[in-house]
């Protein structure tokens, strides 16, 4: 008889504690006062870019009690082991990006997974968000929506991801470089339909702060002339072409002619974007056979 497998020994117990600390997108004022004392009080602050950091200290007139290093993504993986030690020996580190909230599209997510594997306390303090604030202010449906993080560079990558939000009902929100923006917004016309409306926010809550609602179309035509700043786009979800039993109708004519109900389901599904998901009609398709 083989014996039990070993159960893996629970994580040693630390004061110590890593911190998400989500900062201002531009107004220092937005800092909260959580984020202020932990900048104070830190033992590490691990920050984007240090310049920054001590740059929001200043202007927050807060005095780090601990040292400042850098961690972005081209030394994170080098810099984690290091921390986790720190932070299993009691030490407080603070993780801060150079805006908004640490690991939205920004470096943290390899500390945050060592620091769970390693049973270490891992706390958030909750603030500001490109992605939300987008969002809030850009007057489309809010109640569901998805993150994409930023466009690809790529135009047949760019134009293939593109052609995957087709379909896509949620409204949804992604980063875009100002350099790429018009050639974004182009190839959104291409692939969605210039009808398709969309928001694009420009150094939000900063002194230039610039919220453009219009069609795609209207939106890469401004988009042309060059933009300048943090972009952050919010894209309406698409409108459904068709009621749940008119897609159960074309999956049946299908069918009839031979397909699968599967394929027929898949094919119905492409042909009309903001329907339901593929599971949702071929449920409904075999209830229609009761």
């Amino acid at each position: 008889m083989e014996p039990p497998l070993a159960t893996p020994a629970p994580a040693a117990k630390s004061d110590g504690r890593l911190l998400l600390g989500a900062t201002p997108l531009g107004q220092p004022g937005d800092a909260s006062a959580r984020l202020v004392r932990a900048m104070a009080t830190a033992d590490v602050i691990a920050a984007e870019d240090t310049r920054r950091a001590r740059t929001l200290a200043s202007a927050l007139e807060v005095t780090p009690a601990g040292r400042v290093l850098s961690l972005f993504d081209q030394n994170e993986a080098s810099r984690v082991p290091m921390l986790v030690d720190e932070i299993s020996a009691g030490a407080t580190v603070l993780l801060i990006s150079d805006a908004g909230m640490p690991l939205i599209n920004d470096p943290g997510y390899r500390l945050v997974t060592a620091c769970v594997q390693a049973g270490l306390t891992v706390s958030c303090l909750p603030g500001p968000s490109a992605v939300t604030t987008a969002l809030a202010v850009s007057g489309l449906p809010a109640d569901r929506f998805c993150f994409e993080g930023f466009a690809p560079r790529k135009q047949v990558a760019r134009r293939n991801w593109l052609t995957g939000l087709a379909a896509e009902a949620r409204t949804c929100v992604f980063f875009e470089s100002p350099r790429r923006l018009a050639d974004t917004l182009t190839d959104a016309v291409d692939t969605l339909g210039g009808d398709r409306r969309a928001v694009v926010c420009r150094e939000l809550t900063k002194t230039h702060e610039e919220i453009r609602r219009g069609t795609l179309a209207e939106l890469a035509d401004w988009a042309g002339d060059g933009v300048l700043g943090e972009i952050t786009v919010v894209l309406a979800g698409a409108t459904p072409t068709a009621d749940l039993d008119t897609l159960v109708a074309q999956v049946a004519e299908l069918v009839d002619d031979g397909m699968r109900v599967k394929d027929a389901c898949a094919q119905v599904i492409a042909a009309n974007p903001g329907a339901p998901s593929k599971r949702e009609l071929y449920d409904a398709v075999l209830k229609s056979r009761d």
